[in-house]
């Protein structure tokens, strides 16, 4: 089972995309990640369970 899952982010202050790898192994999370483009903090809110990434929400952070 592939646990990695790859997905396109758009950041909420540039509105640029950017691929990032989400690791589903542990369910539901919290994370900031910078944006890849404006290097601003980007508050990201996963829903997942193991193999499979069903939700990603970006706010500024």
């Amino acid at each position: 089972m592939q646990l990695l899952v790859e997905t396109e982010i758009e950041c909420p202050w540039c509105f640029e995309q950017f691929p990032l790898v989400i690791d589903t192994s542990s369910g539901d999370y919290e994370m900031i990640e910078d944006c890849s483009v404006c290097c601003r903090p980007i508050q990201l809110e996963i829903r997942c369970s193991p193999g499979r990434l069903d939700d990603v929400q970006a706010n500024p952070g």
